[in-house]
């Protein structure tokens, strides 16, 4: 049984258990400290409200599993990506020089940063288990710059709630809480298993977000947007997973 299915039963559960009222009650004192997901009124709404809120009260600062060299999946699985436009063939016969991360919103210091400039901050490396909603995963070293580490460089200003990241295929995005954006192990991923990140991976750029299930590590990220809202993003579900009938959340 997948993650995503496993979870879903744990909603059923809860929900039969706790009753309306206690549904009822459980989605109040969610609002109440703003643990509501985006996509709360959709499909699974209740439930992905009590598994966000849940995970958010009792996993806040917990930390994704770490493995030992020896565990790293040989080969790891590469899953299929469409076609690459001509513009990212021209960045990629450029070794990807020229490449751009735009960070952008609730910051006091908007900024373009090329690979070079990036790879400048505190770097981090971890070999963590990315594992997909479809029942695939791997185990792979990944390295990077902390996300909190850019925000810290902008100036994430007080009152931001999201991260929300672009991939250089505008219909592919997603975003992210602040409690997720400035977790440690959260990467904007240039390095894996010791080399450059491979394109079939995700290269020149991924968002790592192993406390996530694989569809919430976009790759070939060119913007962030730190925002207080996601309503005016997409169709307002805070990317375009649930928009395809995936949860916004997808903890781990």
């Amino acid at each position: 049984m997948n993650d995503l299915t496993r979870r879903k039963l744990i909603q059923a559960g809860i929900a039969t258990v706790a009753g309306v009222s206690g549904v009822a009650a459980a989605e109040g004192v969610a609002k109440h400290h703003g643990l509501i997901p985006p996509d709360q009124g959709v499909l699974y709404g209740t439930g992905e409200t009590l598994t966000y809120a849940a995970q958010r009260v009792l996993t806040n600062h917990s930390l994704a599993r770490e493995f030992a060299p020896s565990q790293i999946s040989n080969p790891p699985f590469a899953n299929p990506v469409a076609p690459m436009g001509e513009e990212f063939k021209r960045l990629q016969a450029g070794s990807f020089a020229d490449w751009r991360l735009t960070v952008d919103g609730l910051v006091a210091r908007p900024a373009s940063f090329s690979i070079a400039e990036l790879k400048k901050h505190p770097s981090r490396s971890q070999i963590t288990h990315l594992a997909c909603e479809e029942g695939w995963s791997y185990i792979a070293q990944w390295t990077g710059v902390p996300l909190s580490c850019v925000l810290d460089t902008v100036g994430a200003l007080p009152h931001a709630r999201y991260v929300v990241y672009f991939s250089t295929d505008r219909e592919w995005w997603d975003s992210i809480d602040m409690a997720d954006a400035l977790h440690p192990q959260t990467l904007i991923a240039h390095g894996m298993n010791g080399s450059e990140l491979p394109v079939e991976f995700g290269g020149p750029l991924r968002l790592r977000v192993p406390r996530q299930l694989g569809y919430k590590n976009v790759k070939y990220i060119t913007r962030l947007t730190v925002t207080d809202d996601l309503k005016k993003f997409g169709q307002g579900l805070g990317s375009s997973a649930p928009e395809a009938g995936y949860a916004w959340y997808a903890g781990i």
